[in-house]
């Protein structure tokens, strides 16, 4: 029994470990959301699950430790309805952030961004113009788009090179006009129209050099923060597949050796089966 109750201390101690990487996960994507992704609500659901491992292991730890039978219960319980739900927001995020990439440029190694290429209902709320006010503003403040000037000895990047750089998705969207409007380079964030016609594309009559505007009312600039979401989260979500894992198998593990303190508990040598008993106990979690 005493060892049964070791092993399970043992275990919570391991899932309060392994909520910090959830919890470190939303606060990485609260900080993005702050100056990069502006998408300040889908940390929250990864800070509370993290939390909520490391209150529920707290007390199945204290639980083993003081054989207290509630806090073992409320453990086994509360941490079913974590995993399932941790489970359903992976499945969620993975959905929620499916479809979408850049589309490569002849002659660039940047990509353009179109908000066509998303879809659902992450692409939607970004879309709306209630949302959207917040999300450019906060693009807007971050000053992404004055950090991409650069200087070789003391004379701004060409052309050429700035075609050469890897630019961010917000960048790529949100900072300069879409590559088949046809306008051309003066700096990083200042572009005449060119002598042909004009794209299509209806972002090309909503690039401003004005420095507070640029395309900041752009589809593209739309598409390039759904592009960053969408890289952050996916890095997020297979830290949480492999956290998710490892508590299912702890899990298992914990409820194992909580039904065998519960078999001793009832006189039952450890692996006889209840039904060989002359008057079998009811059944209990």
């Amino acid at each position: 029994m005493r060892t049964s109750n070791h092993l399970i201390g043992a275990l919570n101690f391991l899932t309060f470990l392994l909520s910090i990487p959830i919890l470190g996960g939303g606060i990485w994507l609260s900080s993005r959301s702050n100056n990069t992704d502006c998408l300040q609500f889908l940390q929250w659901p990864l800070i509370i699950i993290g939390i909520s491992i490391m209150v529920i292991s707290l007390a199945g730890f204290a639980g083993a430790c003081y054989r207290n039978t509630f806090l073992m219960r409320l453990y086994l319980v509360a941490m079913f309805i974590i995993i399932a739900v941790l489970i359903g927001f992976i499945i969620f995020a993975y959905v929620v952030t499916d479809k979408g990439s850049g589309r490569k440029v002849m002659n660039r190694v940047y990509l353009d961004y179109y908000l066509q290429d998303y879809s659902g209902w992450l692409e939607e709320r970004v879309a709306s113009d209630s949302y959207w006010g917040k999300i450019s503003s906060c693009v807007r403040d971050s000053n992404t788009c004055r950090k991409m000037a650069r200087n070789y000895n003391g004379v701004p990047e060409s052309a050429d090179m700035f075609y050469r750089r890897s630019l961010t998705s917000i960048q790529s969207g949100c900072c300069k006009p879409p590559t088949d409007c046809g306008y051309i380079y003066q700096n990083e964030t200042m572009w005449n129209l060119g002598n042909g016609l004009m794209s299509a594309n209806p972002d090309c009559t909503k690039w401003s050099n004005d420095q507070q505007q640029l395309c900041y009312v752009c589809d593209s600039c739309k598409a390039g923060v759904l592009a960053s979401v969408r890289k952050s989260w996916r890095k997020v979500s297979v830290i949480n597949i492999v956290v998710m894992i490892i508590l299912v198998i702890v899990y298992i593990i914990a409820y194992a050796a909580y039904r065998n303190n519960r078999k001793m508990d009832n006189d039952e040598p450890y692996g006889e089966a209840r039904m060989t008993k002359s008057q079998p106990s009811h059944f209990h979690l």
